[in-house]
């Protein structure tokens, strides 16, 4: 396909920031209308670039969708990537010796990516993202798959293999994967719940007094975490 006219004699520099201006009016776009309801025109519209641009840079609305969850799991992990990385090279580190990850410093790497993923869930910038991920996990498509595979299957699995040290039981057992998703919960309830949350505390908004409370909290939240003690149900 011929460049869109507006595109035919721009820099490279310029024809990136027109595919960007499309990656983040989608996100926002296709979060508040889902893929059926955000036309190309909306699109367009929203990024203030020409229609033509779309089947120009991804080939079409489906494509557009899919380079969005790609674009969403970039956002993502340039935010929490350092962080994944270095606890997973620590895990590697640890097998590679035979030896186990002491509790103390599973509650340690678990608390910092729980305070890095509760201050991001409270900013605004995390609203579109939310709503994109919500639509794809009420009815998955291949875009679900992108963000899962990119984002939240690595992090969850850290976040199990940790959980797993603390408790003392076995990352892969049935038990620690529902202590991990429950844990994760109690961080997601943050973004998926912002109005709930704001409208019970009486707070306006999530301004850096609020983030550091709830960064107090997501420490408390760890330090919780202990081996079930009770009897049989």
């Amino acid at each position: 396909m011929s460049k869109p006219e507006n595109e035919q004699n721009t820099s490279p520099s310029r024809r990136d920031a027109t595919r960007e201006k499309l990656l983040a009016a989608a996100l926002d776009v296709f979060g508040r209308y889902g893929f059926d309801g955000a036309s190309t025109r909306r699109l367009a519209d929203a990024a203030g670039v020409n229609l033509q641009a779309i089947p120009y840079y991804f080939s079409g609305k489906e494509g557009l969708y899919i380079a969005t969850a790609d674009y969403l799991t970039e956002l993502i992990s340039n935010h929490v990537g350092d962080t994944r990385q270095r606890v997973g090279a620590r895990i590697v580190a640890l097998d590679t010796a035979g030896e186990p990850m002491s509790s103390a410093e599973a509650r340690a790497f678990l608390t910092e990516i729980a305070q890095t993923m509760i201050a991001l869930f409270v900013s605004k910038k995390s609203e579109s993202w939310a709503r994109f991920i919500i639509r794809e996990q009420m009815e998955p498509t291949e875009a679900f798959t992108r963000v899962y595979q990119g984002i939240m299957r690595p992090m969850i699995e850290i976040a199990r293999r940790l959980i797993g040290a603390i408790l003392d039981d076995d990352p892969a057992s049935e038990h620690v994967r529902l202590r991990a998703f429950a844990f994760i919960g109690s961080i997601l309830v943050f973004r998926m719940a912002h109005a709930a949350v704001l409208a019970q505390m009486e707070w306006e908004t999530a301004g850096p007094q609020e983030v550091a409370t709830l960064r107090h909290l997501a420490a408390e939240l760890v330090a919780a975490l202990e081996p079930f003690k009770g009897g049989a149900a």
